[in-house]
């Protein structure tokens, strides 16, 4: 099914989300800061008024051309230069009856001062005021001016106009505002870089993909027989699916994420380690066997962690034998067939050819056969799952030229572990076509089976009439891969071996080159309570 993919994508949200809350910290930085810069900027320029108003009150030029000391035409030329260097609008200079004893407009010289915000400074107050004079509304810092005896002899008028003081303010806003440009590009261009590392890191995939895409791994790890369990690279446990929690439990391990995981599964530690996979493995988990495949999880050539796959060997027992009983049913109904059709071809002949005795006599001898090993070995081997698994294997040695032979005292009642059933098909399997490989080219193509119980034991004997076994055969043939015939053999013994020892039994091997073998086996073998012996 295909994602829809959202109108937005997480890019774009990304992107959308860091400029809004950007542009918001900007303007709100704008709102409180400005004001305070806009009020920093005026009180600058009134302090600056003030001072230059105070340095031009204090000089002797003015003082003493108001004093009559010297020629007030002086401080025309004192206070225009003032202002010219301080880059004031204006200096204006009056005496105790507010007559302008300095201006800009040098023809404004001698009249009275325009404004009406003089009156304080004459009384000998030091003030600032906003008023519109000959020049326009200015910002006015006004100053008193005193002889050296004390005595006031007029003010000093230090004005800004105020367009001079709006322009200030603006342009120290203006960098407020660079700032905030600045600071939305370097937000934008950072989102944009953080959307696409985000993105990157995701694989390309969007919120919504990523949701499913984990949905559906949740699915698979829970719809799976075999328990998952995941850990780091310090062997903490990071994924466990619910198989692998009932598996923990029923070995009596409840908490699994806080335990030391290493302890219970080896293998772990062993693959975070080396590095190195292991396959089919067994270990036992508090009395359960298990059977594992553990691999490494490299990230760039690192190992990151470990992955681990398991299930109950109990349950894969029992799987194997539904398998192997429908494996033998299969081989027994084949072989049987292949043999009933040669037997057919021969009635057919003799029909043919009306030799009614002897066809008689050949159906008698079929049915006495076919009693005779039917009949015995249901009599004598009560497990039907291993009955019919030696049913198929007389009717494959006939099929090969040969004889099995099931030993008449032979007796085998059914067990108590019906997992015992599994090992002893693979146990009498392998030893029985070992044998038959081994008479196949001899002159006594016979190959004996016996199956005995006593008190607790199971003996199993497969003797055959070869060629023997060489001893330097002897010390290799239960390697796992080891053999002397074609290629992907060799696990036959190997597996008779295993079996032998997870049932503590035991193996006594008779051979002689030119004379033949016996594989003699010893098993514990617990019986149901309800067995019949006929």
């Amino acid at each position: 099914m295909k994602i829809r993919k959202p109108k937005l994508t997480l890019e774009k949200t990304i992107l959308m989300l860091i400029s809004v809350v950007v542009v918001l910290s900007l303007l709100v930085t704008d709102v409180l800061i400005s004001q305070d810069v806009s009020n920093t900027t005026e009180k600058d320029i009134e302090d600056k008024a003030v001072t230059i108003a105070r340095i031009v009150a204090h000089s002797s030029v003015v003082i003493e051309g108001l004093d009559g000391q010297r020629d007030e035409k002086e401080i025309q030329s004192y206070a225009n230069e003032v202002a010219n260097s301080s880059e004031v609008n204006f200096i204006v200079v009056l005496d105790m009856k507010g007559i302008r004893k300095s201006h800009p407009d040098i023809t404004k010289v001698g009249q009275p001062f325009v404004g009406g915000d003089e009156g304080p400074v004459l009384q000998g107050k030091e003030h600032i005021s906003t008023a519109e004079g000959t020049l326009g509304m200015s910002l006015r810092a006004f100053t008193p001016v005193f002889a050296p005896d004390g005595k006031q002899v007029g003010a000093v008028a230090v004005g800004v106009l105020l367009n001079t003081v709006q322009e200030t303010v603006a342009q120290s806003r203006a960098k407020i505002y660079q700032g905030i440009g600045l600071g939305l590009l370097a937000g934008i261009f950072g989102a944009i870089l953080l959307a696409r590392k985000v993105k990157k890191i995701m694989f390309g995939l969007e919120p919504a993909e990523i949701a499913k895409l984990l949905q559906e791994r949740n699915a698979m790890l829970e719809s799976v027989r075999e328990g998952i369990l995941a850990v780091d690279s310090t062997g903490s446990v990071t994924l466990i699916n619910a198989e692998a929690v009932r598996l923990f439990n029923q070995a009596g391990i409840s908490d699994v994420v806080s335990i030391d995981i290493t302890e219970y599964v080896p293998q772990i530690k062993t693959v975070l380690e080396a590095g190195q996979p292991a396959l089919d493995s067994e270990y036992d988990l508090r009395g359960i066997t298990l059977l594992s495949n553990t691999v490494p999880l490299k990230v760039n050539g690192k190992i990151v962690g470990a992955i681990s796959t398991f299930r109950d060997k109990t349950e894969i027992k029992q799987l194997a034998d539904e398998l192997s009983g429908v494996k033998v049913y299969a081989e027994a109904l084949r072989a049987q067939t292949h043999e009933f059709m040669n037997k057919l071809h021969v009635i057919l002949g003799l029909v043919h050819v009306k030799n009614y005795d002897q066809l008689a006599a050949y159906v008698n001898q079929i049915a006495d056969r076919y009693q005779t090993d039917v009949g015995s070995i249901v009599r004598n081997i009560k497990e039907p799952v291993l009955a019919g698994f030696i049913l198929g294997k007389l009717s494959y040695a006939r099929e090969m030229g040969c004889e099995l032979e099931l030993v008449e005292e032979c007796f085998l009642p059914q067990p108590a572990d019906l997992e015992i059933i599994h090992d002893l098909v693979a146990i009498i399997g392998n030893l029985v076509d070992n044998a038959l490989d081994a008479v196949m080219n001899s002159e006594n193509k016979q190959v004996l089976l016996n199956l005995a119980y006593d008190e607790g034991e199971l003996v199993i004997e497969v003797s055959d009439h070869g060629p023997g076994i060489p001893e330097e055969i002897k010390e290799q043939m239960f390697n796992k891969g080891y053999s002397t015939k074609a290629n992907n053999r060799g696990y036959g013994l190997f597996l008779v071996k295993r079996c032998l020892e997870e049932r503590n039994g035991q193996m006594e091997i008779y051979s002689q080159e030119g004379r033949g073998t016996i594989f003699r086996l010893y098993l514990p073998y617990e019986i149901m309570e309800d067995n019949q012996y006929d």
